[in-house]
């Protein structure tokens, strides 16, 4: 038996996560009225995504992380022909100088710290830290300062992470039915633990976990204490740059995704589908927006969170499915695990 079994918790830790990333609806709606004058824009008639963004003066990856936000909080609606539009409440209340407008009343928080950050990432489409010496916090990438290459911050972030992975990754080890895998890619793989929840269910799996140097001290760590060392390799590699593990049944990417932007993703996932033998998997572990990107709204509110800490945001399963195809991969249903994640399969047919 494991030294420490990963178990699921005895109550489901979603409601904490959700009143956490509460400030992003905060920071988004006042952003939205008070500095980018979003419902004033479209007080006069509809306007198609691409145009709305261009009059806001925002790129397409912060656009779609505040219009997909407030759609979900039920403020702009789509028509028929993709344009966005005011829905009531927001005609009725948010649109200044109406008989209710309560702008004003939002612009109050209009100078507030986490407001003006918002503003400022919305504008500038980089992740806080991407100008400073230290770099940017949770991602890695050539050319891009971060702190996920100095021990200390790397650790510490790592460890942070791991805290909702631990009460997570045993419903992904259930999901991923890795019953006649031998070989399972943890790309990205952080902390470890969602490859050591799979070797605990399944007693035939070894794993590696292929991140950076700094970040691998703690799935080794892990890895002992978890009773598995001798099932799980920890490797070094870049995954946009070093050649892809070989030789695996399938490959996981827990949380990495969402990280990037939609280039980056469509790469790895090519990276990734190409590295796998027929009948091979690639397992995607993620949140997952509506196909319409109207919500649901925590979930828009972590894409808010992505948005500001890294160089992506959520993504929809439709949007994942698209790449999975191009890829070469056949898909099925996403199978829910934990904290809004599921897991969504790409198989490469045999």
């Amino acid at each position: 038996m494991p030294d420490a079994p990963l178990l699921p918790p005895a109550t489901d830790p979603t409601p904490i996560f959700e009143l956490f990333r509460g400030s992003y609806a905060t920071e988004l709606l006042t952003a939205a009225v008070a500095h980018l004058h979003v419902f004033d824009l479209l007080a006069a008639a509809p306007l198609p995504f691409d145009s709305l963004r261009e009059r806001l003066g925002l790129a397409e990856r912060p656009a779609s992380v505040l219009i997909t936000a407030l759609r979900a909080m039920g403020l702009l609606g789509m028509d028929s022909q993709g344009a966005l539009h005011l829905t009531d409440l927001a005609r009725e209340h948010l649109v200044r100088d109406g008989a209710f407008d309560i702008s004003d009343y939002l612009g109050l928080a209009a100078e507030s710290p986490g407001v003006l950050h918002m503003v400022e990432r919305l504008r500038s489409n980089r992740p806080a830290g991407a100008d400073a010496a230290e770099g940017a916090a949770f991602i890695y990438r050539d050319g891009l300062a971060s702190a996920m290459e100095k021990q200390e911050p790397a650790v510490r972030l790592t460890l942070s992470l791991a805290g909702r992975a631990r009460n997570v990754a045993p419903a992904l080890a259930q999901q991923a039915a890795l019953d006649e895998a031998r070989l399972l890619v943890d790309v990205g793989g952080g902390s470890g633990l969602y490859a050591i929840a799979c070797l605990q269910r399944y007693p035939r799996l070894r794993a590696i976990v292929w991140d950076r140097p700094e970040v691998l001290r703690v799935a080794e760590q892990m890895a002992r204490e978890h009773g598995v060392a001798d099932r799980l390799e920890a490797l070094p590699g870049d995954m946009f740059v070093d050649p892809v593990p070989a030789g695996a049944d399938a490959l996981l990417l827990s949380n990495v995704l969402h990280d990037w932007d939609v280039p980056e993703c469509r790469a790895l996932v090519r990276r990734c589908a190409g590295a796998l033998e027929p009948g091979g998997r690639l397992l995607i572990h993620d949140v997952f927006l509506n196909d319409a990107l109207d919500g649901p709204l925590p979930i828009a509110l972590y894409s808010a969170a992505l948005f500001t800490l890294t160089e992506g945001r959520a993504y929809s399963a439709a949007e994942y499915r698209a790449w999975l195809h191009e890829a070469g991969l056949s898909t099925s249903a996403v199978r829910p695990t934990l904290v809004h994640c599921g897991v969504l399969a790409g198989v490469r047919d045999a």
